[in-house]
């Protein structure tokens, strides 16, 4: 039985809205005070008791849920703490600790606009260097400014591709005309996500009832 006190801090707990959409994740603590907050009868949040079989030899059976119920507070401090639960103790009692929770007044799609960052360029184009079409990957490529900074060029989207790290020193301060280049396309901004697609790791193995496949 899991009581490590530092629990309160990992982002283990799967936040769904009204219509049990993902829409992030949430610390243990605060997850907990979603359950705990709101007036009486009309708490932000629910948590939901992901309840599993248990087989003939004392193991449970973690792919198929026996079923997925929501609780408010007052019923989810009764659920029993199994054996293999996160726990967290209070003067009163002792609590399993939530890992999956539904919004109850929250039924839109939270949508992520993707930030200017090496990361963002990398996975936009796909570790393809935009100037010879060749995959260089992380180690062999780094950011380019189409126009360099040094020419007015920006940290935008439009104006930062992935390349190929010897074609970049040839570039150097140069636009890709000048240096005999030419890009495979024209950069543009990645489309705005929402936040459920960008949620693809399981923290917790109660999560992967919920993500896509």
């Amino acid at each position: 039985m899991n009581t490590d006190v530092s629990i309160l801090d990992k982002p283990i707990v799967l936040s769904l809205n009204r219509a049990w959409q993902v829409i992030g994740h949430r610390t243990v603590k605060q997850a907990l005070i979603a359950l705990n907050g709101g007036s009486a009868g009309l708490s932000p949040a629910l948590g939901v008791d992901v309840a599993y079989p248990k087989l003939d030899d004392g193991s449970w059976n973690f792919d198929r849920p026996l079923y997925l119920s929501p609780l408010p507070w007052d019923e989810w401090v009764q659920l029993p703490v199994r054996d293999f639960d996160f726990a967290i103790s209070t003067p009163k009692f002792r609590v399993r600790v939530p890992t999956v929770i539904v919004s109850t007044q929250f039924d839109r799609m939270p949508i992520r606009i993707p930030r200017v960052s090496r990361a963002a360029v990398f996975a936009r184009d796909q570790g393809v260097c935009q100037y010879t079409g060749e995959f260089v990957g992380k180690h062999g490529g780094n950011l380019d400014h189409v126009v360099p900074r040094d020419r007015g060029g920006r940290d935008s989207f439009e104006n930062l591709v992935w390349s190929k790290k010897e074609i970049n020193s040839l570039k150097a301060n140069r636009l890709p005309h000048e240096a005999g280049l030419r890009l495979m396309r024209k950069p543009k901004a990645p489309a705005p996500l929402p936040v459920s697609a960008t949620v693809r790791e399981a923290k917790h193995p109660d999560w992967r009832h919920f993500l896509p496949a």
